[in-house]
């Protein structure tokens, strides 16, 4: 299946009409060079880039070779598009630092070691440092009219509030970065999200126009993913991104994200998100509509993109602490399962973590004593009636019918934690310290 038929089936192409004349020509007559700018504005991307992320991929899937561009120049001014307001600017060194940041990220998705295909990074700041604004007014700013300019969608939108002309220029800025990448590494295709595709167009005009029509450029743009409810793809129910980076958004909080999702979001983003081929995404597709309380299509969805960007490890940690906070029983053996960082993750996610003294468990303590000790009951005799009568204190997932029980150091999992629970709803992560 070629590059475009792959595409299509995922649903991954916005408009058939955009595809411009010559664009499936030139895929049939060998490899193509095809790009996507990625701002550094961040140190991480977030999901609102896997889609266009995975423009790369299948390309590379393809044979062909992708580029990503991260606007290392175009990042200092700020792209005006779906903003409503002047971005803040940033200095070259952060641009810089960014920049190694979401190389690493990309290193997740696609191989830049490949023998034929190898995937590229480079930085728009390259060319553009050198270039005075008297060379860009004379050598660009004079194919592309002012009115050509005006129409796009990105420019009309903020004529209301007021935009500068430094992101009125943005897309000067990121045409002649498709010129540039034409001319000098043979780039015959832009991808991008629809919302990028007046920006695109900019610079397949400048190309157009400045080279003449016998150089080819063409553009893809896919789909902006929204959600069933209407609220933006990549947030959060308080409105906070997902962001790639497990240090901004933990791998849980990640793979929450996705197994969250409704059945008809699921449903879309298992043919965008993942690599998985038609005849198995539609055998999850049925199988769901067949027994959707038991959640195939999110589960398959969440354990694919989180093992793509963490990897299988922080995957396992993660499907540990799933079976902790989900489990309707919680036995031993899903507690030993927790490595020490998911513990911590249990203690930080928990609203009842209580300390208990390393001293006094070195020497034992009495069951009683313990849960007076952590708060748990009151008194001697309302620990008796728990443990005695109403069966309803629990060790570890292993429920305590003896008063006379001692507790040691050896009962806690990796010297530090313990899982104390009374009664159904009560549960108690207790971090020895």
């Amino acid at each position: 299946m070629n590059f475009l038929e792959e595409l299509r089936w995922r649903g991954m192409i916005h408009n058939e009409e955009a595809l411009m004349p010559g664009t499936e020509e030139v895929f049939a007559q060998g490899q193509v060079k095809g790009y996507i700018g990625f701002d550094p504005t961040g140190s991480s991307l977030h999901i609102g880039n896997l889609a266009t992320i995975m423009l790369l991929v299948h390309l590379q899937r393809a044979g062909h070779k992708p580029i990503a561009l991260v606007g290392g120049a175009t990042g200092m001014v700020g792209d005006p598009s779906g903003k409503d307001a002047e971005r803040q600017l940033l200095s070259i060194e952060k641009i810089r630092h960014n920049a190694g940041c979401i190389r690493k990220q990309l290193e997740h998705f696609l191989d830049f070691e490949a023998a034929d295909n190898a995937a590229e990074m480079v930085n728009n700041y390259d060319w553009f440092k050198d270039i005075s604004f008297l060379d860009f007014l004379r050598d660009v700013g004079k194919y592309i009219p002012i009115n050509y300019m005006m129409a796009k969608e990105s420019v009309k939108k903020r004529l209301e509030t007021g935009i500068s002309y430094t992101e009125f220029a943005y897309q000067l800025l990121q045409g002649y970065d498709f010129l540039h990448l034409h001319e000098h590494h043979g780039v015959q295709l832009q991808m991008g999200g629809a919302d990028q595709w007046g920006n695109i167009t900019t610079g397949t005009e400048l190309i157009r126009r400045k080279l003449g029509h016998e150089s080819k450029a063409f553009a893809v743009t896919c789909p902006l993913i929204t959600r069933e409810d209407g609220t933006k793809f990549g947030k959060t129910a308080d409105g906070q991104s997902v962001w790639l980076d497990g240090e901004m958004t933990t791998p849980y909080n990640f793979y929450q994200y996705w197994i969250n999702a409704s059945d008809q979001d699921a449903e879309k983003y298992i043919y965008v998100f993942t690599l998985k081929d038609q005849e198995e995404i539609e055998s999850l597709v049925k199988a769901h509509k067949e027994a959707p309380h038991l959640r195939a299509l999110q589960k398959a969805l969440a354990e694919d993109v989180t093992r793509r960007v963490h990897g299988q490890e922080a995957l396992d940690e993660v499907i540990s602490l799933t079976n902790f906070f989900f489990a309707r029983k919680i036995d031993k053996q899903i507690l030993s399962g927790l490595s020490l960082k998911s513990w911590k993750q249990v203690g930080e996610n928990s609203g009842d973590t209580l300390i208990f003294s390393k001293e006094k468990l070195a020497e034992e303590v009495n069951i009683m004593d313990f849960l007076i000790d952590l708060g748990i009951v009151s008194s001697k005799g309302e620990a008796r009636r728990a443990i005695t009568q109403d069966k309803s204190v629990a060790i570890n997932g292993e429920r305590c019918q003896d008063i006379e029980m001692m507790l040691k150091a050896a009962d806690t999992f990796h010297g530090s934690y313990m899982l104390v629970q009374k009664g159904k709803k009560n549960k108690y992560i207790v971090s020895v310290e």
